[in-house]
């Protein structure tokens, strides 16, 4: 025995192929443009052109310590600034970190030397980043 039911107090549900496809555009467009603004947003946060470093050199010393010379350039020399210097292994972990108070002074571009140790042997060592932003336990010295 089949029963019929009223079409319009129970209406069978149809798939929009149509709408599916729009929707899934919509929503990828969405993700994207997401994407995008906060590429932007982290661009603008996190670079910071009134500090730069470069590595000018390095040298391992033994197996447990580097020595890098580099410079800090700033914007406004007056200003502190503080760096984290890294080393790394030759497999890439990194091994050693190092902050570094850059005192102010009236140039601005200062030469640094300085040693970092490690826990492995090193093969180089960089600048991981640099601000003008200096924590409150670090001082000159």
């Amino acid at each position: 025995m089949t029963e019929n039911l009223p079409a319009d107090r129970y209406p069978t549900p149809q798939r929009s192929l149509r709408g599916s496809r729009i929707l899934a555009v919509v929503l990828s467009i969405g993700v994207i443009a997401l994407g995008v603004a906060l590429a932007f947003l982290g661009y603008n946060k996190f670079d910071n052109k009134d500090v730069e470093a470069q590595v000018i050199s390095y040298d391992i010393v033994n197996e447990s310590t580097i020595g890098v010379r580099f410079t800090v350039t700033r914007e406004v020399p007056s200003d502190p600034a503080v760096c984290i210097v890294r080393a790394r292994s030759q497999d890439g972990s990194e091994t050693g970190r190092r902050e570094v108070y850059v005192s102010p002074s009236e140039s601005g571009t200062v030469e640094i030397t300085l040693p970092i140790r490690t826990s492995q042997r090193p093969a180089i060592a960089e600048i991981y980043g640099c601000g003008n932003e200096t924590p409150g336990y670090l001082t000159a010295g």
